[in-house]
């Protein structure tokens, strides 16, 4: 699950440290939750050209994503910066990497074109984690796809800068709760 909250590009974004400083721990077990990122963007940072809020969440449980949605936590953050659209994917691969406490993340979505075998497709990018699953800075990744909109999106956490990728979106990654990460299945989920 995802949402983006964009904001002015003269906000002080300083407000969202404070935010995600003093509100973040409020997830730290919240039941159901695999790990959520409080992924920041800054403009003129890192390449973005946008000010933005845009937590991402792995559920465990659908009744936890429901419980987080219809309650209080989200019912503030709708209350103070209006109701965000919220994405959501089925998952298709999880693993998790050797580093620990992450710092940054990326999210890279592709569109799968109408003439592609959607099942070729999603095999391909599940493949594709052993190119990251590896690497020193990783602490986790998902693979997901959006079946409405045949869309693929693939979202790590690392422990320091990123590798470079194209068409990836970096984000930092100020607070991480990740109440039950442990119990999120590693591995292909078909």
């Amino acid at each position: 699950m995802h949402y983006e909250i964009t904001l002015p590009a003269d906000y002080d974004m300083g407000v969202i440290r404070t935010r995600v400083a003093t509100r973040g721990s409020a997830t730290d077990e919240f039941p159901g939750l695999g790990l959520k990122a409080y992924c920041v963007r800054e403009r003129g940072v890192d390449g973005s050209p946008v000010n933005q809020y845009s937590p991402f969440y792995l559920w465990r449980t659908a009744e936890g994503m429901n419980s987080f949605l219809w309650g209080p936590g989200f019912r503030g953050l709708s209350a103070d910066f209006g109701r965000p659209a919220v994405r959501h994917w089925v998952g298709l691969a999880f693993a998790r990497g050797p580093a620990a406490t992450p710092t940054d993340a990326t999210k890279r979505t592709r569109a799968l074109p109408a003439d592609a075998d959607a099942a070729e497709a999603v095999q391909a990018a599940v493949e594709d984690l052993g190119r990251v699953e590896g690497h020193p800075a990783l602490h986790s990744t998902a693979v997901a796809v959006d079946p409405a909109r045949w869309e693929l999106v693939r979202f790590s956490l690392w422990s320091g800068p990123p590798p470079e990728e194209d068409g990836a979106i970096r984000y930092r990654v100020p607070h991480l709760s990740s109440p039950e990460l442990d119990d999120l299945s590693a591995g292909r989920h078909w």
